[in-house]
Parts: C-alpha cells; structure tokens; sequence
C-alpha cells in the first residue's frame, strides 16, 4: 500500500507522528554480496543447530507450553559466563527490545537524555516513542566520543561501544569517568560489537567490555546481542547486565509488555551458543583478521579508514563520493551502507565479509 493510500484517520497521534528507525536493506537476489547490515559472514556455532534439533526431536509436544517466562537456563549461562549473579542478567527479543525496555524503564524523565549525535539511528526513533527529551551530543571532529562534554546535569545517558556506524572504541577510564559524574543517573552502554573489540587486543580475555564494571558502579547498564558476534541475528536474542535494582526494573517493564519474549528454541539455541566458547572466540578472530585486511587494501586505494573495533569499517573515498560508489557497486550487485546524514555523509560503511566476499568488493572498487 503506497503512502499515499493510507488512511490514518483511526490512528492515534502518537501512531500518527511517529518516524519509523529504518533498518538496513535485506534485498533478496541470486548472487548477491551483502556488505550493509553487519551480520556476521560465518555461522553460527553448530551446537546451535544440534541443540535445536534436538529440542525438536525429543521435547517437541513441549512447544505447545509457554517458554520460561525469564529463560532462567540462558541468563545462568550468560551470568557465569561473566561472573555474576543471575539477577544481574536480562534477556529480551533482540537487543532492540531490551534497549526500548532501557529507555521506558529508565529514561522517561524530565531532564534530557545525553546521546552522541552521530550513532545508532534507533535512539532518536525510541525517544520519540517514549517521549524521552534527547539531547545529542556532537562528537570530536575525528568522531571520538569525550566524557568531558557529557558533564551536564541529566536524566541518563546512552552510547554505543564501539560506536556505530563509527566503530571507534571508548576506554573503561572514560565509562568510569560518566558513571562517576552522574551517580543519579542510569548510564547505558550497548556493547553490539564489544566482542571484536575484545578479539582486537592482545588477547582475546583481555577486558574492554563494561560488563566489569557493574559491581563497581549501580548505575551501570550494558546491553549485548547474540546478532554479531554470535552469528544469530536471525534468532532474535538481546541481553542487558546490571546490579539487580536496574534488572528488576527492566522485568518489570518486560513483563507489563511482553512476558514471554524469548520462544523455547531461542533460548536453547543461545544457550548452546554461549556455551561454546571455542568457537567463539575461533569467529571472532577470524572476523578481525579479515578486516585488517580489508582495511589494508581500503587504504591502499586511497580511502581514510576510521580505526575499527567492529566487524564493519567505515570509509571515505579519496574524493567523497560515497553515494556514488554505493550506486555504482549496486549496479554490480554489492551493497554497502550510505548514510546521509551531515558530517558522515561522504563515508560509508562496509560490513566485513568473507575473503570471497571482500575480494569481490574491493575488485570492484579497483575497478572504478
């Protein structure tokens, strides 16, 4: 049904002026290379799908029972995993779910909620939602995030680390230094891509997620997500660690909205997952090595390369014709993400692929 053609007369205003987050392109094609929406290029770990298969095979009448309201198995998982209390875990449909559960839980107040002004597109869309005053602030002029310009008194703050679609990391001296500043405030930090930041260093134990800091600071939120890092965008799993205060409360969200979020074999599935480190850790590095080289050869073509601590890179092309390199790899059948919002819009951003895949783009881009 074209815009045109829809009757809103029975829609709510808030209905009414809502402006939808627009998520990446998903087209559909034979022979399609699809650089635009970071979904990881290797699969997910095959205790996934042998645990699934076996939920199905041998528990399948248990399909007709509601899931455990709380997927009490998957949170243990994960709060071993990080060395907490299972009341220091939430778990929603998506990270998208949990972060609009973060910002109805915590964030509907009357000072402003502080955000960088070029980051993830969903946190306007979900301020609008919820009514939430944000209040963006600018990043550095080579796009890095300073806490010394998030001192100002605030209802809660909300960044992306690393930061999309920059892909520049924030240290745990400067997370620290926001939680310290606003002890009354719920400080939120979404860690998608925390797990290559990880891999990036020296050793892949070595800490860079917040996750280490929430016994240290009650007003520390992170959220995670089960899409990147873990191959399993397609089963929809988000998770938020915190002291338990901040936990009850995104339960009790959770369960005035949707009490029953995660389906049984979402839970299974990333439960396995998380169980399998080794492959974990054996993906990640892998995702790492290739985009180091990617960003190698990027370079080499003459692009400036923010460094990233993602499984995407974000380019500028020597002249700063990033909508015309998108157009023309299109035409070639390979997508990658333009954005075009100011200061960002000569940039664009490539999701790591395969060395097949990688190799296809930057043919392509030799080519022009």
């Amino acid at each position: 049904m074209s815009e045109q053609s829809i009757d809103t007369r029975l829609w709510s205003a808030k209905a009414c002026n809502l402006s939808p987050y627009v998520p990446g392109e998903q087209p559909q094609h034979d022979n399609l290379c699809k650089l635009n929406t970071n979904e990881n290029p290797f699969p997910p770990s095959p205790k996934v799908s042998e645990a699934i298969h076996a939920a199905l095979a041998h528990q399948a009448d248990e399909l007709r029972l509601y899931p455990a309201p709380e997927s009490d198995d998957l949170r243990q998982a994960l709060a071993d995993l990080h060395q907490l209390e299972c009341n220091q875990v939430f778990v929603g449909n998506g990270s998208d779910e949990v972060l609009a559960l973060v910002f109805a839980s915590f964030f509907m107040k009357p000072l402003p909620l502080l955000a960088p002004d070029i980051s993830y597109s969903f946190y306007p869309v979900y301020a609008q939602t919820f009514g939430v005053n944000l209040l963006p602030v600018a990043l550095k002029e080579d796009f890095s995030i300073d806490p010394a310009d998030y001192q100002q008194q605030c209802g809660g703050i909300i960044i992306a680390n690393p930061n999309a679609p920059t892909g520049l990391l924030l240290s745990l001296t400067d997370i620290r230094q926001l939680a310290q500043a606003h002890p009354d405030a719920v400080v939120v930090i979404d860690e998608a891509y925390i797990d290559f930041a990880r891999a990036d260093e020296a050793s892949i134990d070595k800490e860079v997620s917040a996750v280490s800091l929430i016994n240290e600071f009650d007003n520390i939120l992170v959220t995670q997500t089960f899409s990147k890092s873990r191959s399993l965008a397609g089963l929809r799993v988000g998770m938020a660690f915190a002291n338990a205060s901040l936990i009850e409360a995104l339960t009790r969200m959770k369960n005035s909205f949707n009490s029953y979020p995660l389906d049984k074999l979402a839970q299974v599935g990333a439960t396995a997952s998380v169980l399998d480190r080794p492959y974990f850790e054996h993906i990640c590095q892998q995702v790492i090595d290739l985009r180091q080289v990617l960003t190698s050869e990027l370079t080499a073509l003459g692009y400036q390369v923010l460094p990233s601590h993602t499984n995407f890179i974000f380019a500028r092309p020597k002249d700063g014709n990033a909508s015309t390199v998108a157009s023309t790899l299109r035409e070639q059948g390979i997508i990658v993400r333009h954005f075009k919002q100011p200061r960002i819009q000569e940039y664009l951003r490539i999701t790591v692929g395969t060395s097949d895949q990688n190799k296809r783009l930057t043919d392509a881009l030799k080519a022009l």
